[in-house]
């Protein structure tokens, strides 16, 4: 099942309060394991890209400082402070 499938079938479901409730709270701890399991694969120096939100456009840099929940990237334009669950590597 994609992503795609489980969507519309929440959008098209008759699902309670609660139960809408226990999808998010699936969704959230979800994307905290998936930051989680970033953070452990990164080290100091690793060259990274992510969208920003802020442009929407895909942003090149370095691993700066890794800390709990976010990762300090140096890029050209500065320093940003990013979840992890949204780096991707750059394969060397």
């Amino acid at each position: 099942m994609n992503a795609n499938t489980v969507a519309s079938t929440i959008i098209a479901g008759n699902y309670t309060n609660d139960e809408l409730n226990s999808i998010q709270e699936a969704i959230k701890y979800a994307k905290s394991r998936l930051g989680k399991n970033r953070i452990r694969s990164l080290m100091l120096g690793d060259s990274v890209y992510f969208t920003s939100t802020k442009t929407g456009r895909t942003v090149n840099g370095t691993v700066n400082k890794i800390a709990q929940k976010y990762v300090t990237v140096r890029t050209i334009e500065g320093l940003w402070k990013v979840p992890a669950n949204m780096l991707n590597l750059i394969e060397e």
